[in-house]
């Protein structure tokens, strides 16, 4: 499903302020949005929507680097929270807008983000010149519309989706994947380096989503694929630990294995270890997959098991798995079994 807005688009390249004074001040008075610069970044207020999961440390770690962060979250007690951890609470995303220089936006899904910047949202009194970088994972197509819409209001969008979970944004070690004018890469990059340790530039607008919608279906492939692999193992015999360490040293190592086990017990601090809550839901997952899904049938490329991966997180959620993080792909291939007999 698409979410195309009707929008005129604007081609502003340049803005002359029309005065009598000189040379000098004219010059000063001309902008255009290819010369728009938020290297204020780092004096700025920073305001941050969308106080979820991984929202919620990501704005942490912005005020612990300084920063008058303004937040904003439809769930009171995820901004209570932000509050009481030094951001200030702002009243809607429009009002974070007009309070700050720069607006960090992390939501769940394409329309979240449509209602988040357009009507009486953050496009309704953003201040031009601002910085908008939007860290959800979403439709591409939504990620040009937003921009086309944002610089007509003389602000720069640039989409910024993130990788490494809530383990990740508590560390400030997120993936930041950038899509965007490069010329504005290095002030965008000035602020994800405070929540991340890898910022990627990867194109234009847009080129950050089809990063992020590729990365993920692999992650949702190898993980359902590791839950089988542990649980087969375990029939055969073998000590979970045991077989994780085999595999973490051998060709079969990957992310879900290394570092997000999903057999309880192997690892500690992970999702699979605390009943699967927390961390990045099956939910979540499965829509990310039927964005790649979107565009493999746009692109006309074959992504078999993308395709049978997005079917079974369609079904964990089905079974009632949507609030538990994708890793309880293992609890649910072992009660499935169980099921049957």
């Amino acid at each position: 499903m698409r979410y195309i807005l009707q929008n005129a688009k604007f081609h502003l390249h340049r803005i002359q302020i029309a005065t009598p004074s000189s040379k000098c001040l004219t010059k000063h008075r001309t902008l255009s949005l290819r010369n728009l610069s938020c290297s204020r970044v780092s004096n700025k207020d920073v305001g941050f929507i969308g106080l979820g999961v991984m929202g919620s440390h990501m704005a942490q770690n912005l005020v612990n680097a300084g920063h008058n962060v303004i937040a904003y979250d439809i769930v009171k007690e995820n901004l209570d929270k932000a509050v009481s951890g030094g951001a200030v609470a702002a009243a809607s995303p429009a009002a974070v807008a007009s309070q700050s220089e720069c607006v960090i936006t992390m939501l769940p899904s394409s329309p979240h983000v449509v209602e988040c910047y357009t009507k009486d949202g953050i496009l309704s009194s953003v201040k031009a010149g601002s910085l908008l970088l939007d860290c959800s994972t979403i439709d591409p197509l939504v990620s040009k519309e937003m921009a086309e819409q944002a610089s007509a209001k003389g602000a720069v969008y640039m989409d910024a989706p993130v990788s490494g979970g809530s383990m990740g944004a508590k560390a400030a070690t997120l993936t930041f994947m950038v899509g965007g004018p490069a010329e504005h890469f290095a002030e965008a990059k000035s602020v994800l380096d405070l929540m991340g340790k890898n910022v990627v530039h990867c194109g234009a607008v847009s080129a950050g989503q089809a990063a992020k919608i590729c990365n993920n279906m692999m992650l949702g492939i190898s993980m359902f694929g590791m839950s089988e692999v542990m649980n087969l193992g375990q029939r055969l015999g073998l000590d979970a630990k045991l077989l994780a360490s085999i595999l973490n040293t051998s060709s079969g190592r990957c992310w879900a294995g290394d570092t997000y086990n999903p057999c309880p017990g192997v690892m500690e601090n992970v999702p699979s270890s605390n009943n699967y809550a927390g961390g990045f839901g099956t939910a979540l997952m499965t829509k990310d997959l039927g964005l790649a899904q979107d565009a493999a049938t746009t692109t006309k490329s074959p992504t078999p098991l993308g395709s049978a991966a997005h079917q079974l997180y369609r079904l964990m959620c089905n079974k009632g798995y949507g609030h538990l993080d994708f890793s309880s792909a293992y609890k649910f291939l072992q009660e499935d079994e169980k099921s049957e007999k």
